[in-house]
């Protein structure tokens, strides 16, 4: 299970022992173990043995209202003061990519060339930060929490480490779920019909993936069917919607320029480019808490 290292309360489930963290403002709430599934209330203190609560037998069966949590309820969010927070560090992420994901301070001397990418390492360590706090959304709503997790990354090293590691696990990921694309189109050498629904194919299973490591903390789930195969037939209309909101990400990011690629740069324009991107990231928000909706309504398909 995927925890924040900074966290002041953590504990280990009364069912599997597996190491849990929650921020103390969750204290005496009633939260999941995302391995197991046992129920338990979050004690006040650290390294507290919590209240085991005992799982009732509907708790097989799907959760009720998911298409109203993920698609109503979830805008809830951005007007809890609690939340502040987290949205000043999307906000402050979105912001710097699209300011300076463009600079390059590259150099020549004594007839070489010193490159300085600051741009490209802006752009990913913005992506970092926003990729990681993605995770964590996915994780906190995945195990019973309907607000959007705290911002404490561990200092310094820290922060490095969850940009890296965050970094890693969406392009690993994005290349197990596309593997089958890469490898018939080096094998064809063209582009074609069956690379175009190959490639999507992967982008269609890439949620549950990204869904499987967070929850279960552990990258080789990528490597699973039967992880996929089941939440997924199971559940085939939620599953789509959660799609459906990747793909509009995706899109709606792909179709709006960044502050070096805009063509008129006065400063209205630069604000309502900047509105879109901060608009974007909104619907990513809601698409990263509707996927941990996903498993907390329909946990039970999951092996």
């Amino acid at each position: 299970m995927i925890y924040n290292q900074a966290m002041s309360i953590r504990f280990n489930c009364p069912n599997c022992d597996a190491l849990i963290g929650f921020a103390d403002q969750h204290a005496g709430k009633r939260a999941r173990c995302s391995t197991c599934g046992q129920s338990f209330i979050i004690p006040s203190m650290d390294k507290q043995a919590p209240q085991k609560v005992e799982n009732q037998k509907e708790e097989d069966k799907p959760l009720p209202g998911f298409y109203k949590e993920a698609l109503v309820s979830g805008w809830g969010i951005f007007t809890k003061a609690r939340n502040a927070t987290g949205l000043i560090f999307v906000a402050a992420a979105v912001s710097i990519k699209f300011f300076t994901g463009h600079t390059d301070y590259s150099f020549t001397m004594g007839g070489f060339r010193v490159q300085a990418l600051t741009g490209q390492l802006i752009t990913l360590a913005a992506w970092g930060c926003l990729f990681w706090y993605y995770m964590e959304i996915i994780n906190i709503t995945a195990i019973d929490c309907d607000d959007l997790p705290d911002v404490d990354i561990g200092g310094l090293f820290g922060f490095i480490w969850n940009v890296i590691k965050s970094l890693f696990i969406f392009s690993f990921t994005l290349f197990v779920v596309e593997l089958p694309a890469i490898i018939f189109m080096a094998a064809t050498q063209k582009p074609g019909l069956i690379s175009y629904v190959l490639i999507h194919l992967g982008l269609f299973v890439f949620p549950i993936a990204i869904l499987n490591i967070v929850t279960a903390d552990e990258i080789t789930k990528t490597f699973r069917p039967d992880y996929f195969i089941r939440p997924i037939v199971r559940a085939f209309g939620p599953y789509l919607l959660v799609v459906g909101l990747f793909m509009l990400t995706w899109e709606l990011h792909l179709r709006t320029p960044e502050y070096g690629q805009l063509p008129d740069t006065n400063r209205l324009t630069i604000g309502l480019y900047l509105s879109a991107r901060l608009g974007i990231q909104m619907i990513a928000i809601i698409t990263m808490r509707a996927t941990g909706l996903f498993y907390r309504h329909y946990s039970c398909y999951f092996p």
